[in-house]
């Protein structure tokens, strides 16, 4: 039994200002995670966050495929998952559209994460990434701007850490 996110969303600025919130570490740490991350194939990069039971707070992974400024692959390891993640951008009328996939989870302690991630993800897409989108269009510094915000990042991840832990331990009273 496999489970996959899946989330499409549309962004009223073009594809080029969506690719570089999705490939540019500064930006990536304000919607998503603290990172090392660079747009190259290949590159080996961390997201880091608080850890949780099972998890270290680390999720190590691997850029697969790079189409500037269209497709994006990694691979996306931690904890209890070992999934792969695609970004792909579409141009559409007004703007951009982005569909998000992670896929690959599979047994039950990766499966009761997919359902917390997808919360998670909820937020960051509907709401953390168009707020760097907008920043971007506006010039603004990104990077000054992700510092003010990872204090909002860390009561996401306490809620989605506590929700995780609580589905762990309600899975092994079963």
């Amino acid at each position: 039994m496999a489970r996959s996110i899946r989330k499409r969303v549309h962004y009223p600025h073009p594809p080029e200002r969506v690719w570089e919130a999705l490939t540019s570490r500064e930006s990536l740490a304000a919607w998503l995670m603290p990172n090392d991350f660079a747009p190259r194939v290949g590159h080996r990069f961390n997201f880091r966050t608080d850890p949780a039971p099972g998890f270290d707070g680390v999720v190590h992974c691997e850029v697969l495929e790079l189409e500037t400024p269209r497709r994006m692959v990694w691979s996306w390891r931690g904890g209890q998952i070992d999934t792969r993640v695609t970004f792909t951008l579409a141009p559409v009328a007004g703007g951009t559209e982005l569909l998000f996939e992670q896929t690959g989870f599979e047994g039950v302690p990766a499966i009761l994460t997919s359902f917390i991630l997808q919360g998670g993800f909820g937020k960051m897409f509907d709401e953390r990434l168009p707020a760097v989108l907008d920043r971007l269009a506006r010039g603004d510094d990104v990077a000054t701007a992700c510092e003010r915000e990872r204090a909002g990042l860390g009561a996401l991840v306490e809620t989605i850490t506590a929700r995780v832990a609580a589905r762990f331990r309600k899975e092994r009273e079963r």
